[in-house]
């Protein structure tokens, strides 16, 4: 993506609030001449940053920002947009497990052991199943039904929000826990958050709401 200088965003300014715009209206506004503002017009409309129409004037390319919005977004660390997760412990029974998933109005829950270290996902699909048999849900623990390591689909904190929305799709899941390694040791996670599809839906309606300011 191309660095603009100062003089450049001033025009992209002007002609986002003016256009269209000629090119000597632009050359009049910052009281410069038409030379010495022709290089920066040439470098915006090659760029994308602008439209130029011969006899009508230039652009500001709406269609460009957008996507340069939507670039700069889901590049975005996955640290920054996290939500607290929610979390059970492996001995939880299915039971309870199911009674938090309603309380907290989510699609899963993370069971951690006694150090907070990740120990398996659990979907609304494992505690429809579990509750479908003949079981008694008050003595299974989740720890019976629940995905464990090393099948969890993570992904850390200096991820981008991109490199989670492929992860969700590819592997065809509504979430991911956000993790730390620790220690080195080998699937051993620190939950310390979560990314769903919402966040990544929530994602492109700012950039559309920025579109339409």
């Amino acid at each position: 993506m191309i660095k603009l200088s100062k003089r450049q965003d001033e025009i992209l300014q002007i002609v986002k609030q003016n256009g269209p715009i000629t090119g000597k209206e632009i050359a009049e506004k910052l009281s410069l001449t038409r030379a010495a503002l022709r290089p920066d017009l040439a470098i915006l409309t090659m760029s994308g940053n602008l439209d130029a129409r011969p006899r009508v004037g230039y652009f500001f390319n709406d269609n460009y920002a957008a996507r340069r919005k939507a670039k700069n977004y889901l590049h975005q660390n996955v640290t920054d947009y996290k939500a607290h997760p929610i979390v059970v412990g492996k001995s939880t029974s299915v039971y309870d497990a199911i009674v938090q998933l309603f309380l907290e109005d989510v699609g899963t829950l993370y069971a951690v052991d006694s150090e907070g270290h990740l120990a398996g996902v659990i979907s609304r699909k494992d505690l429809l199943r579990a509750s479908l048999g003949n079981r008694n849900l008050n003595e299974l623990p989740v720890s019976v039904i629940m995905t464990r390591m090393p099948n969890i689909i993570t992904i850390n904190p200096e991820e981008t929000l991109l490199e989670a929305a492929k992860k969700m799709i590819h592997n065809h899941i509504d979430s991911l826990p956000v993790v730390k390694e620790v220690d080195q040791q080998t699937n051993t996670y620190l939950l310390v958050g979560r990314i769903t599809k919402t966040t990544i839906t929530r994602a492109y309606l700012e950039i559309m709401e920025e579109k339409a300011d």
